[in-house]
């Protein structure tokens, strides 16, 4: 008998794309501007990424169906050492991209305050929504919650009138002169353009979810993965199509609201003003959400005993979402640059590299994890992807994540391995 409660597999997809789809996109086309319009190419490379990596989370989700979340992949496949690692790349993923959040944020709030663009003004506007997002997650995790439901409908609305604006005034002939603006082949532009472009596409692993909630997840996860991929692709490309054929980059490239100016171009300031308000709520109900997925990640790092105990329990801790916040605003003040494209560049940049080190370990893990061909093949070409995507990214983003796994492999050596019962590898799956 066919459970009605459950999803099929055309639902489940457009809960995968939902989850992938949000503030996030917001000023990448200010980040993409060096590249040009030739970044649509590395945004169809990345969905192939996104759809393997989706599939390597639903695999991952059948063999280990009690692990606990990115680390518990890691540490059953390939031991504590990198559960540990994981799990504390994913905390710093976490505070790290939602600093980017938070630079977005801003950057629509400039649209209304242009005092806003200024660099020491924008680090304080910064520090503010993050600490009222700690506040708000530390009166209750209900409330952060609450803050990043209501945001979601409104988050699509910027990205949908910027692709109705762009199919009204679309010039091609802006668009081919937007296609590389510094001359450089594919081979170079592309490549360069994917640490970036993975930003919008972190959440991926959120597939893995859906394996308990479809009605046939041995099918159904894998098409609602790639599904969900490329639906959140075709609303992507639409998108930067449309910001590449009406802005010039001289202009996008100095923007803070690539989107509201993008309506103003075609549709007048009060339809800007509106995408703006839209962008600026969706932005805030997202720093309000990864605000608690930072403090639950670190409450069960906790509990996995990979951070101190005061750090867990069944409630999370006052001092960890403080200790998140703290960590947030070294990270906004550090980052500073004198556009606030600059640093959402930077700190996206940095999370996707960060983030996508950790899809590595996760698909080697499943390697790991399985005898079967069919998963075996998806390991190995998410880990190919991963691999291949950060290599190619800029130094500038791949020495930090370098010296912070470094930092966790001497604290690992020097305080953990000992203290640690040891856990070996759980046994292949059949």
């Amino acid at each position: 008998m066919i459970d009605k409660h459950k999803l099929g597999w055309g639902l489940a997809a457009l809960v995968v794309a939902g989850n992938m789809i949000g503030s996030g996109l917001y000023l990448l086309p200010v980040s993409l501007a060096p590249m040009g319009a030739s970044s649509l190419i590395g945004w169809l490379v990345a969905a192939v990424g996104a759809a393997t990596l989706a599939l390597v989370f639903g695999a991952l989700g059948r063999v280990a169906p009690g692990a606990d979340g990115l680390s518990g992949y890691a540490e059953r496949g390939l031991g504590r050492f990198f559960g540990f690692q994981v799990s504390l790349a994913f905390w710093a993923a976490c505070l790290i991209g939602n600093v980017a959040v938070a630079v977005a944020a801003t950057g629509y709030l400039g649209f209304f305050w242009p005092v806003l663009k200024e660099p020491v003004a924008a680090t304080f506007c910064n520090l503010a929504l993050i600490w009222i997002a700690t506040i708000a997650y530390i009166i209750g995790a209900r409330t952060a919650s609450w803050l990043a439901a209501t945001a979601l409908v409104v988050g699509l609305i910027p990205i949908v009138i910027a692709v109705v604006a762009g199919a009204t005034a679309f010039d091609p002939a802006l668009f081919a002169a937007s296609w590389s603006p510094g001359g450089e082949p594919l081979t170079q532009s592309v490549p360069a353009s994917l640490a970036i472009i993975f930003w919008a596409y972190l959440g991926v692993e959120s597939a893995a979810a859906l394996s308990h909630r479809v009605k046939n997840p041995a099918r159904d996860v894998g098409r609602a993965s790639i599904a969900g991929a490329l639906l959140a692709t075709v609303v992507y490309v639409a998108a930067t199509v449309a910001v590449f054929g009406v802005i010039p980059l001289d202009e996008l490239a100095q923007s803070t609201s690539p989107y509201a100016d993008l309506a103003g171009r075609v549709f007048g300031a009060s339809i800007a003003g509106f995408v703006a308000l839209c962008a600026i709520a969706k932005t805030l109900g997202t720093i309000g959400g990864w605000t608690m997925m930072g403090g639950e990640t670190a409450r069960a790092a906790a509990g996995q005993g990979y951070l101190p105990s005061g750090f867990g329990g069944d409630r999370t801790p006052v001092v960890t979402p403080l200790l998140g916040a703290a960590v947030m605003s070294v990270v906004a003040i550090l980052s500073g640059q004198p556009t606030l494209g600059g640093q959402f560049g930077l700190l996206v940049g940095v999370t996707s590299v960060l983030t996508l080190s950790i899809y590595g370990v996760c698909s080697l893990s499943l390697f790991r994890l399985t005898k079967t061909a069919g998963a075996r093949t998806i390991a190995v070409a998410g880990l190919v992807f991963a691999i291949a995507a950060v290599s190619f990214a800029a130094k500038g983003y791949i020495l930090p994540t370098l010296g912070f796994v470094a930092l966790l492999t001497a604290v690992w050596f020097a305080f953990m391995r000992k203290g640690a019962a040891p856990v070996d590898p759980a046994p292949s799956a059949p």
